[in-house]
């Protein structure tokens, strides 16, 4: 069965040394974030980012691994991110790398989609959590 967990999360991007590739620059960022609500939880990343000669278009791809409690369960999970903007329209698919819970979230899967406004995150956590008996 499905959940929904919402929430704040708080987000720390440090910069990191670009990669060049092909006379054309990645971008290389750390993660550093802290979840607030259901998911009581904090994380860290990476992430590899690309802009276009073509404003508001872009792309990163990202891995973060989160540690913490979701309804109380003690566990770390991976989240796999893959966002575009095409010409200033976003697509983001954030999705639970399967099989990657630990302890009480072993067996955890689900997407999540990030909002943000007027420069607050939220995120909305769509997950299906085994029963514990």
């Amino acid at each position: 069965m499905s959940q929904i967990a919402e929430g704040a999360f708080d987000v720390k991007l440090i910069p990191q040394p670009a990669d060049p590739a092909g006379g054309e620059s990645i971008g290389r960022m750390l993660l550093d974030k802290r979840f607030h609500g259901v998911l009581d939880a904090t994380s860290r990343g990476q992430m590899l980012a690309m802009r276009t000669a073509v404003e508001g278009s872009a792309g990163y791809v990202a891995m973060e691994v989160v540690t913490g409690k979701l309804e109380g369960r003690q566990g770390s999970f991976v989240l796999q991110h893959s966002g575009t903007m095409n010409r200033g329209a976003a697509t983001l698919i954030l999705t639970v790398v399967p099989d990657s819970g630990t302890g009480e979230l072993a067996g955890l899967s689900g997407s999540m989609t990030i909002d943000i406004t007027a420069g607050k995150h939220n995120y909305r956590f769509d997950y299906s959590l085994p029963k514990t008996h």
